[in-house]
C-alpha cells in the first residue's frame, strides 16, 4: 500500500446528506478530478487542485474522526488509478464504506464489501451518453442506483429505465431526487406517488442544512 496515493480535495466529518444512510455521521473522502461536466454538479471545486496523499495518510486522517461510516466521493473517485486500493484499505480497517460514482467508470475493481451508490445520468444532466450500462451487472442488493431529475422529461426517462432494466429488483434501493433549483421537490414527490414508482424519494439534507457549503 505504501506506493499508492490519491489526490484529495478534502476529508471532513458531517452528516450523510443522501442515500440510504442519510442523516448518519460520516467521514467524507472527496477525491479530486472528474471527466464529466453534469449541468447540476455541486462539487465543481473538486475538478482541479487537491493534494496528493498516500493511502496511509488518508487512513490516518479518517481514523482521527473515529467514524463508523466512510463515504468516498468526488469528483469521480474511480477516475484515479489507486481508488480501488483505497476502498479496500478502508474496508479492511472495519468501516462501512460507500462509494458515490457517476456510473461512467467501470466498477470491476471495486471491493465487493463497498456499498456502491451509482448515478444513472438523465438527459437533463447533459451527460447521459456517458452511462456505462455494463455496470448494472456489477451491482447487487446492497447497492443503490440514483437518478437526479431535472424535468418532467427526465422523470419519464428514469421511469422507463427503471422498468426496462428491472432496477428495483437489481439493487437494494433506487433513489430519486430533484435537481436543486430546477424542479419543485413537491412536483417530483407527486409524480412518484401517482405512478407508485418503486423508488426512495430523497432531498439532499446537506443543502437544506448548510446550503451546500464545501466541507459539509
Amino acid at each position: 500500500m505504501s506506493d499508492a496515493s490519491v489526490k484529495i480535495t478534502e476529508i471532513f466529518y458531517s452528516l450523510q446528506g443522501e442515500s440510504t444512510t442519510v442523516g448518519l455521521p460520516t467521514v467524507f473522502v472527496r477525491l479530486t478530478g472528474c471527466p464529466l461536466r453534469c449541468g447540476y454538479c455541486d462539487s465543481e471545486y473538486a475538478f482541479y487542485g487537491g493534494e496528493r496523499m498516500s493511502l496511509e495518510l488518508v487512513l490516518e486522517k479518517v481514523a482521527a474522526y473515529r467514524p463508523r461510516y466512510v463515504c468516498v466521493t468526488g469528483g469521480e473517485p474511480l477516475a484515479q488509478r489507486d481508488t480501488p486500493r483505497l476502498l479496500r484499505a478502508l474496508c479492511d480497517a472495519g468501516y462501512q464504506v460507500s462509494l458515490e460514482t457517476s456510473g461512467a467508470m467501470t466498477l470491476e475493481q471495486v471491493d465487493p464489501r463497498v456499498i456502491k451508490v451509482m448515478d444513472l445520468k438523465t438527459p437533463g444532466s447533459g451527460e447521459s451518453q456517458r452511462n456505462l450500462w455494463e455496470n448494472l451487472a456489477l451491482l447487487g442488493e446492497a447497492d443503490q442506483i440514483k437518478f437526479v431529475i431535472c424535468s418532467r422529461e427526465d422523470y419519464q426517462w428514469a421511469k422507463l429505465k427503471i422498468d426496462e432494466h428491472r432496477l428495483a429488483e437489481r439493487v437494494g434501493d433506487v433513489l430519486i431526487s430533484p435537481s436543486y433549483g430546477q424542479i419543485r421537490p413537491r412536483d417530483l414527490a407527486d409524480w412518484v406517488v401517482a405512478d407508485n414508482l418503486p423508488v426512495r424519494f430523497q432531498l439532499q439534507l446537506h443543502k437544506l442544512l448548510w446550503d451546500d457549503t464545501p466541507g459539509h
